[in-house]
């Protein structure tokens, strides 16, 4: 098993030595001590140092680390074909609690639980397991409810009357998103036109760059980015052109990518959950679903950037009424013709 570092990953990582060292396997072979405390094992889709969903991924394990004290490893940009032989590596180096940091990776996930009833694995998923092992917590990501405002937010700014939804791939949790968006423009009963496209990928900057374009050329001013390193195309593209266009984005802060274009974003947190589950599976809770809101990971970031203080105001009214359950965002995964 190999687990590369860069650079910027060995200055992440000085920072909490001194309270833990991290676990790195690095040959299949490798024997370990059997487990006589908890050990948790990560596998993540990308790099730990792209600023967005994998960076998130990493800050939760080092936090559980850290705050929980539990033995930690990690392997990164793991492709689908390779999870189930990067999972069964530790499963055979005594590690008994593996997590899988995205959705792409769930069935792999839930066929391990069913095989390896002594190991703990924790799964996203986009909605609850109709069938579910019992030896398997569900991160149900529900990423319909951070967009629900990023609708209403575009329907508040938008001069043109145009906005765009920029995906990466024609997903379940994707199509979610903009029927949120539309629950939103439905909510606020203003004349806006909602245009959808998928680059075909999240990690394109290439492709999300063209697509950008092209959608500013028609007249968009609003672009509400719903992509990984993509979104590094979306800004460049809005950083290209004179007119006033804003763009929204997802997971992390991204206001240095494009300041005088940038919002807000749809920030996420995994550490907080990752340490509620990793405590309620110390106290024996080998099973559990964990959905994702506003009140358990998931926030708009503020202030909101280059926006009008009543706009603002408005956003704070209508989050504050999304965690207080005022207004409740339907999960639809219909797909959008």
């Amino acid at each position: 098993m190999q687990v590369r570092r860069t650079g910027v990953m060995a200055l992440l990582v000085l920072a909490a030595v001194a309270l833990s060292t991290v676990v790195l396997p690095a040959t299949p072979g490798l024997q370990a001590a059997p487990a006589q405390r908890l050990r948790l094992a990560t596998v993540l889709p990308g790099v730990v140092t792209d600023a967005d969903y994998n960076a998130l991924g990493f800050v939760a394990l080092r936090s559980v680390q850290t705050e929980l004290g539990v033995e930690t490893a990690y392997s990164e940009s793991v492709p689908v074909p390779d999870v189930e032989r990067v999972m069964r590596e530790y499963i055979d180096l005594r590690y008994n609690i593996i997590w899988t940091h995205g959705g792409q990776f769930i069935s792999q996930t839930e066929k391990l639980a069913g095989e390896f009833r002594h190991v703990v694995f924790i799964g996203e998923a986009d909605a609850p397991l109709q069938t579910r092992p019992t030896n398997l917590w569900v991160i149900d990501r529900n990423f319909h409810v951070g967009f629900y405002p990023i609708g209403a937010l575009a329907a508040m700014l938008t001069q043109s009357g145009k906005i765009a939804y920029v995906g990466g791939l024609t997903l379940p949790f994707s199509y979610s998103e903009v029927h949120a968006i539309r629950q939103a423009l439905a909510a606020q009963q203003r004349r806006v036109e909602l245009k959808m496209v998928w680059v075909g990928d999240f990690n394109d900057p290439a492709r999300a760059r063209q697509v950008t374009d092209a959608l500013i050329a028609e007249g968009h001013d609003v672009i509400m980015g719903s992509l990984n390193l993509g979104m590094l195309g979306v800004f460049e593209a809005v950083k290209a052109t004179p007119r006033r266009v804003w763009v929204t984005a997802k997971y992390t802060d991204k206001l240095s990518f494009a300041p005088q274009h940038y919002v807000t974003s749809v920030l996420y947190d995994f550490a907080g959950p990752m340490r509620t589950i990793v405590r309620r599976i110390g106290r024996g809770e080998t099973a559990g679903y964990y959905p994702l809101g506003f009140d358990t990971g998931v926030a708009l970031q503020f202030p909101l950037r280059n926006v009008p203080e009543p706009v603002s105001a408005s956003m704070r009214r209508i989050v504050g009424d999304l965690v207080a359950g005022r207004i409740k965002v339907t999960k639809d995964v219909t797909p959008i013709r």
